[in-house]
């Protein structure tokens, strides 16, 4: 077990995955958690983690320096360096020279943090404060042309702190100085994996619910199946699965997915047709907001209603995971900012009365596909590609009409179609296509059209919380749009969406 403490960073998903990848497992706890509970985590490292304050603001994170009392090693990263800095009797000052961006770091010590590295590498900064004092003990063992203490290191006591952050993929071998803070410094030993993981969650499911039933809304999505089959295994047909279709689907996927996983889950499911109702209630709206309250509050009616035909349920299940819960809010209650809202977080209707089964929520997407195979599921089920909760609601920009809705699905189709003849699905994080609210002029058959406009989008991601837009072949691109133009009708003209995460988000909506 490996403590990260979350000081406010946006990258404490991308330490914990950088450690989960070695498979030693972490959690994210917030800094002020009380010694105690974090005596109780049993930790053989503690990772202070980055943020966006400055050691000597007024309300800066703070944290129990009794941490560095319990004899165990400590890195710090960023604020978290400072922090410990300041902690132990050093001092931090503002730098002279902010750095952001990338710098070389030139390594004058390697073992234990950088054995096996080299004597150089780029490393990602952001900082605008830096080590003025070293506390007793610490030397620094990197440095860079701003930076002189760019990473520091007391051996006696197994602190390290670095400058940079390791954890992103702009900093060269980042990954390796994490590991060799895991296995060098922590002494940890690989126990990570989700046939250990499955095991002791169904034995935890089987604990908590005995005889009693749960209910769960499942979408045909990798988090909802993979969620619900750890459930079935733990209680059988004590799980009722319910299935909304919102008439916001992509073309085919309720047949699709009634095949898939009615023969793969063989599960108590139940199809419930709520077309009508969610089409009226949208008439009109354009607002994506309004369009997901909409729908979240419908589906909840419609949830609620088939629910209450299960007699004895006292547990919901959701497929809720640990990136849904860092972004929907501070994780556990610690200082990182909210970057937006799911629909599976935050709780249930008071009246429901029901107490949330969540097997997933410590679990990344990645994790979660792992799990699906370990579990026995099918691949094609395991590896989809992730569809919103809102369905095409939130890739038709404006107002939701059948018209319309017929024109994504086609063309949604077509991109899915060619993505998958290309051998690219299962390479793409997303890939799908969104209905744009303009027109614009075109010619087809010497004759002039006024159409409508279909985007592209196709990301490559490890968990949706960075993005970087698909380089997809231009031929692929041009046969896409040849396809969409000459076979769905209303549509005159395709574009291709280059907008990495941030500063776009992946759906338009």
């Amino acid at each position: 077990m490996i403590v990260i403490i979350d000081f406010g960073s946006q990258f404490n998903q991308l330490i914990a995955r950088r450690v989960r990848e070695h498979q030693i497992y972490c959690q994210i706890v917030p800094s002020n958690l009380p010694f105690e509970k974090i005596k109780e985590l049993k930790p053989r490292g503690i990772i202070l983690s980055g943020g966006p304050s400055s050691i000597y603001e007024e309300d800066s994170p703070t944290l129990d320096k009794k941490i560095f009392d319990l004899d165990i090693p400590v890195l710090g990263i960023c604020y978290g360096m400072h922090y410990m800095i300041h902690a132990l009797k050093g001092k931090i000052k503002r730098a002279q020279k902010r750095e952001y961006g990338f710098a070389e770091l030139k390594i004058e010590k390697q073992e234990p943090l950088f054995t096996g590295l080299g004597q150089t590498l780029q490393c990602w900064m952001s900082h605008g404060d830096s080590p003025e004092k070293l506390p007793p003990g610490f030397f620094s063992i990197a440095s860079t042309e701003n930076t002189k203490n760019a990473a520091i290191a007391n051996f006696e006591k197994n602190f390290y702190g670095l400058q940079f952050h390791p954890e992103v993929e702009h900093s060269h071998k980042g990954s390796e100085m994490i590991k060799n803070f895991l296995f060098n410094v922590c002494k940890c030993t690989k126990n990570w994996t989700m046939g250990s993981f499955a095991e002791k969650t169904i034995k935890q499911i089987k604990d908590q619910v005995k005889d009693k039933k749960v209910i769960m809304g499942l979408s045909g999505g990798v988090d909802s199946s993979v969620a619900a089959s750890l459930i079935h295994k733990a209680i059988g047909k004590n799980l009722y699965c319910i299935f909304v279709d919102n008439g916001l689907l992509r073309k085919n996927e309720k047949s699709d997915l009634e095949i898939n996983l009615n023969s793969h889950l063989d599960m108590n499911i139940k199809f419930v047709d709520a077309k009508e109702k969610f089409l009226t209630a949208l008439k009109g709206v354009s607002d994506p907001e309004k369009k997901r309250k909409i729908i979240g509050n419908l589906f909840i009616e419609v949830f609620e209603s088939e629910a209450a035909l299960i007699d004895n349920a006292q547990f919901l299940g959701q497929g809720t995971l640990y990136p849904d819960i860092i972004e929907s809010k501070s994780a556990f209650g610690g200082p990182t900012s909210i970057i937006k809202s799911h629909h599976n977080v935050g709780g249930l209707p008071e009246k429901m009365k029901l107490d949330l089964i969540e097997p997933l929520d410590l679990l990344f997407k990645d994790e979660v596909r792992k799990l699906g195979l370990s579990l026995g599921l099918n691949e094609d089920l395991v590896f989809r590609q992730p569809f919103p909760g809102p369905g095409l609601a939130i890739r038709i920009m404006g107002e939701i009409t059948e018209k319309r809705l017929s024109i994504l699905r086609e063309a949604d189709a077509i991109v899915l179609e060619e993505i998958r003849n290309a051998g690219l699905y299962r390479k793409l994080w997303q890939s799908f296509a969104v209905l744009l609210p303009i027109k614009s002029v075109g010619v087809m058959g010497d004759k002039r059209t006024y159409d409508n406009c279909i985007a592209i989008r196709a990301v490559n991601s490890n968990d949706a919380m960075t993005a970087d837009w698909a380089k997809l072949p231009h031929d692929l691109l041009g046969k896409i749009s040849n396809r969409i133009i000459n076979e769905v009708d209303h549509v005159n003209r395709v574009v291709f969406d280059i907008t990495s995460k941030p500063p776009g988000t992946i759906e338009w909506e």
